[in-house]
């Protein structure tokens, strides 16, 4: 099994930026697609970006030019830098690995971590 740890959410100004951190562990033998959602109170769970191994990148439209993902694949880490967030930007973060585990068979991996609570207010 893997493990994924969400880290650096918490409370910002309107217009301030966090950098949110998403650290994968266990029995992981290649992760293919690591992605950050979102979801906000009474809202489904949506996209925020993702981004594959070779670093190809794919963002929802809200947050198109102002953040930013990318990863280290050494690490089986993955970040988001949150710049101008805005309230509506509030939400719980998940992250999200795709790829295959270390096992006899080399079983599918798609494992979410259990998110890190952004809320932008002032």
């Amino acid at each position: 099994q893997a493990q994924l740890v969400e880290s650096g959410g918490g409370l910002v100004n309107p217009g301030g930026s966090l950098r949110l951190s998403c650290t994968a562990s266990g029995n992981i033998f290649v992760i293919v697609t690591m992605s950050w959602y979102r979801q906000a109170p009474g809202k489904q769970r949506e996209l925020v970006a993702s981004i594959s191994r070779s670093n190809r990148t794919n963002y929802g439209d809200s947050v198109k030019g102002r953040f930013t993902i990318f990863r280290d694949n050494a690490e089986n880490m993955m970040y988001l830098q949150m710049n101008s967030l805005k309230p509506e930007d509030t939400a719980v973060y998940y992250c999200n690995a795709v790829g295959f585990y270390s096992d006899s068979n080399y079983s599918r991996m798609d494992h979410w971590g259990k998110g890190t609570l952004v809320t932008v207010s002032s």
